[in-house]
């Protein structure tokens, strides 16, 4: 049991846990020390001097070891010659600290003043006035005016791209390192660096390109002046002008927390925009970080590209037209072929979206796809996290097994969430079939030939090996399962085997123990919670149908076989936000709104229902997914709600066995969060935002002693390879040619070109060389594919990745050939 103390800060008695920093026990207790360089989710260097203090202890006894009293009983205090700075100061029994004596405040001033002397002071263009500690601090304890001459300032470069996302200006810069420990200790990219030595140190980028690292935007969030600063925010607008919605990320299972600012500005013709993302406060998901692909892929929403009005098919082309049209046509499809109907949908769609659609196509008397290329989310309905997981509560005593997953690249968040348990001392077991980033922090690497991967779990029973007793003997275990390398069927295996190895370590049923799968889209989970499966044979399943309703997923331009089925149905639905090869194949097309234009709710992967709001006026004619499709039910005789996402989730609570007593009102509910940041000082914690719209509730899982489903379920077998082909898997990239982040222009140049990584010797063995084209087998337009050549790679697999415009989802025997 932790011992706490007991001890005195600016007059008022504070109790804190033994070990806690001084500046931390005065902000959990309401009083703000200053300070620059610390920051509480980092290691403390006390390297700026802002936070001094003046610091008594209590006297005791040489001889003794007795406290030595004053005349009235009180403890004699003894305070040191010197301040003392408390962010590497400890609590102890009895500590007097004084933040607020004239000795106190001389130090800040004179510790601002010497900051400010090599400080361009340049607010009023200043990308960080309204915001900034420096300027907050310095109006607070700073100089009036300074004893340093102007001209004698040292000038360095402004407004440096560091990268194509971060700009520096090192005449703000105030060293406090808070970037660059951020890079190296919480996101382990030691990218950026200290360059030179006394007034000459500046920040410098050791990457190529520049700044690489996928959570820089991080670094503007605590940077304490406007010396970095983000590509698309710069010059953007002024903080007071903004106002702030709370918003789910819509890149990942992770479920980040975002805070969408937004204004209305003349240049976009007195229209309210969004003009920043930032990190919203969620200790159960992703802290106060998010990556950049979080923080940088919204743009979408304003995209010229939308659908802005329905469409419907004449003489072969779409034209606008109006909703009741629109929906009539639409809805006579159904009434004519309800039992030939097949609606497919993605884990784009809210909760909300997902539970009336299937209510239409159960009344309708039709059949439903989940449209994804892996299996097994039943089995993390039944086992997922439970209620009370953090994975900020790993450590030593637990294990985390991730398999087929290169979790970085898939989910940035939980990979660092990963890293930093592996950190605190949980096991981690990381199985590929190729060498990832998180290995580095394994414990244990397994590697198997792709096809072997719910073998490699299984094997993990045995309870020989040092890696299977480890898992088997911690008092906590997870299992994060990914799709790398396989098909539906291959990952609905690995699944069965995760499961089937939680349950037999009796890893499940409590908080911190259960299995995740790590989605390509954001509720996909959700949709598996709503009763929504993929089909074994997606392509059969189109050919059988007469109607298809299609919402929020695009088959036709992931498959050329799904597009030719699709185009031989008699009426085709389509839902969706932009111009694709399925709506092109549309008798109607129905708008849909972004997240960001309506209410609504995600699962994430770890089963955490959490709602967004409203951030933006919805554009056009757009309408919310749930409402579509509950106007439809209309015309087609069926009652949906669809005036009220809240009323749907109420529906979903009441119909829904495992969002039992879930409400808008649940979800909106938020607790204390340490370290608390985001309040009404900017530098403990830097521009975070307080989480004051609702951390979320995690959905209810199976119990010890109930009945659990597991399938027995063989993996397919790998397709024979003749002389001279490959063996093509799928892997999932972080930065694709996805339809929503390719919409983002200022990421345009990191979204590649389609390309496959090839190991060293077969790329010899080809004759193919790094940055050549190639022609692939599985490509039947003729498009070229950048090749990438990589030693780690095993021999014979060629890597293939997804959303990339080459049809892949499962392994796949290819050729290649250099392109003429």
């Amino acid at each position: 049991m932790t011992k706490l103390v007991t001890l005195t800060i600016d007059g008022k008695k504070v109790v804190a846990k033994e070990g806690t920093l001084v500046v931390d026990a005065a902000k959990n207790a309401g009083i703000d020390i200053p300070v620059f360089c610390y920051h509480p989710k980092m290691e403390p260097v006390g390297m700026c001097r802002i936070c001094l203090v003046e610091i008594g202890r209590p006297v005791r006894d040489r001889k003794t070891g007795e406290l030595v009293l004053e005349e009235d009983g009180t403890p004699k205090i003894q305070y040191g010659r010197n301040l003392e700075t408390a962010c590497t100061t400890p609590v102890s029994e009895g500590m007097v600290v004084n933040g607020l004596s004239e000795k106190v405040r001389e130090a800040r001033k004179v510790v601002l003043e010497f900051l400010l002397t090599s400080h361009p002071l340049d607010c009023p263009i200043c990308d960080k006035g309204g915001e900034c500690p420096l300027q907050n601090l310095t109006i607070e304890y700073g100089p009036t005016q300074s004893r340093f001459a102007y001209e004698d300032k040292i000038h360095f470069d402004k407004h440096i791209k560091l990268s194509d996302l971060i700009y520096l200006d090192r005449e703000r810069c105030i060293l406090c390192k808070r970037c660059v420990r951020f890079q190296d200790e919480i996101v382990g990219d030691p990218v950026i660096a200290f360059d030179n030595r006394g007034r000459n140190t500046q920040i410098i980028t050791l990457s190529k390109p520049g700044f690489n690292s996928i959570w820089s935007g991080n670094t503007t969030d605590i940077c304490p002046v406007g010396a970095l600063t983000t590509a698309d925010f710069r010059f953007g607008a002024r903080p007071w002008q903004l106002k702030a919605a709370a918003s789910i990320s819509p890149h990942s299972p992770v479920g980040a927390n975002l805070t969408v600012n937004v204004r209305r500005e003349a240049k976009s013709g007195g229209q309210i925009v969004i003009k920043r993302i930032m990190p919203r406060q969620n200790e159960w998901v992703n802290e106060i970080w998010i990556s950049d692909k979080d923080r940088f892929g919204y743009h979408f929403y304003e995209s010229n590209e939308r659908y802005l009005k329905p469409l419907v098919k004449e003489n072969g082309s779409l034209k606008e037209t109006a909703w009741d049209d629109a929906l009539e046509k639409a809805a006579q499809a159904l009434k004519n072929n309800g039992k030939d109907l097949l609606t497919v949908v993605s884990g784009r769609l809210a909760n909300e979206d997902l539970f009336n659609i299937a209510q239409l196509t159960k009344q309708l008397g039709g059949k439903s796809a989940l449209y994804t290329h892996m299996g097994g989310g039943n089995l993390v309905s039944q086992i997922g996290l439970p209620e009370g997981s953090n994975l900020k509560d790993l450590g030593a005593g637990s294990a985390i097994l991730v398999v087929a997953s290169d979790l970085e690249e898939e989910a940035p968040l939980w990979w660092l969430r990963t890293k930093q348990a592996s950190e605190r001392g949980a096991t981690l077991i990381v199985a590929n079939p190729r060498p990832t980033k998180l290995d580095r922090y394994a414990n244990y690497t397994l590697r198997y030939q792709y096809g072997e991967e719910a073998k490699t779990v299984q094997s993990l029973l045995n309870g020989k090996s040092d890696a299977a007793k480890a898992f088997a003997q911690a008092e906590n275990a997870i299992v994060i399962y990914g799709s790398e390398g396989t098909s539906l069927e291959s990952s609905t295996a690995l699944a069965a085997s995760c499961a089937d190895l939680l349950v037999k370590t009796n890893h499940y049923g409590k908080p911190n123990n259960g299995l995740i799968g790590v989605w390509n889209r954001p509720n996909t989970q959700g949709a598996w919670e709503m009763g929504f499966e993929p089909t074994a044979d997606i392509q059969s399943a189109i050919q059988q149908a007469k109607v298809l309703y299609i919402v929020g997923a695009d088959p036709a331009g992931d498959d050329p076989v799904l597009e030719e089925a699709i185009a031989h149905a008699d009426f085709v639905i389509v839902q969706e936000l932009f111009p694709t090869k399925t709506t092109a194949l549309a008798n109607v097309v129905l708008p849909a709104q972004t997240l960001f234009e309506r209410e609504g709710s995600y699962t994430s992967g770890e089963r955490r229902v959490q709602r967004f709001y409203p951030a933006v006026p919805p554009r056009g004619e757009t309408r919310a997914d749930f409402s579509i499709t509950s106007q439809l039910g209309a015309k087609a005789g069926i009652d949906l709600e669809g005036t009220s996402a809240a009323l749907v989730m109420k529906q979903i609570g009441e119909n829904v066995p495992a969002f039992k007593g879930i409400t808008y009102q649940a979800l909106s509910q938020v607790v204390e969060q340490y370290p608390i940041i985001a309040r009404d000082d900017l530098y403990y914690g830097g521009t975070s935002y307080e989480n004051k719209q609702g951390i979320g509730v995690q959905l209810a899982g199976l119990k010890k002693g109930d009945e659990i489903a597991i399938p027995q379920v063989d993996s397919p077998q790998h397709p024979e390879l003749s002389k001279g082909s490959l063996l093509a898997v799928p892997i999932n990239r972080l930065y694709d040619q996805g339809q929503l982040i390719t919409k983002s222009e200022v990421l345009q140049n990191l979204l590649p070109k389609p390309y496959v990584v090839l190991n060293t010797e077969d790329a010899e063995s080809l004759n193919i060389s790094e940055g050549s084209n190639v022609s692939l087998s599985l490509l039947t337009d003729g498009q070229p594919v950048n090749v990438k050549v990589d030693a780690s790679v095993p021999a014979g697999v060629v890597l293939v990745p997804r959303s990339m415009g080459i049809p892949i989802e499962k392994p796949t025997a290819v050729t290649l050939s250099p392109a003429e």
